[in-house]
């Protein structure tokens, strides 16, 4: 079940990630950088293609990993803000517009307009 909401903290990999890595590695590249991997925080990871990302969440009992691969297109271009090794926080509307594919800097239609 997908157990993520507001709530939680989100933090996204600044660098394109191996996606051959499980969770083991994952954790490892989140405790590289200083941080706990179960402290019940979002981990997000992407892949250099931008069309496969990865998901680590600590849960009561232990990790879970959420898949998420896209079918047609990519991941925005400008996913990874710098090159280096680090984190970066986002916020909860930012990782459901990148999964659901839109660029969450995309210009956005305004539903009415002011008079």
């Amino acid at each position: 079940m997908f157990n993520l909401n507001e709530n939680n903290r989100i933090v996204m990999s600044q660098h394109p990630t191996d996606m051959r890595m499980g969770v083991n590695c994952l954790s490892g590249q989140v405790r590289m950088v200083g941080l706990d991997p179960s402290d019940g925080s979002v981990y997000i990871f992407v892949g250099k293609s931008r069309k496969v990302m990865k998901i680590l969440h600590w849960e009561y009992g232990g990790y879970v990993v959420y898949y998420k691969r896209l079918e047609e297109g990519r991941f925005h271009p400008r996913i990874f803000l710098r090159q280096g090794i680090g984190f970066r926080s986002m916020k909860w509307s930012e990782l459901v517009l990148l999964m659901e594919g839109i660029s969450p800097g995309a210009a956005r239609r305004h539903r009415y307009e002011k008079n």
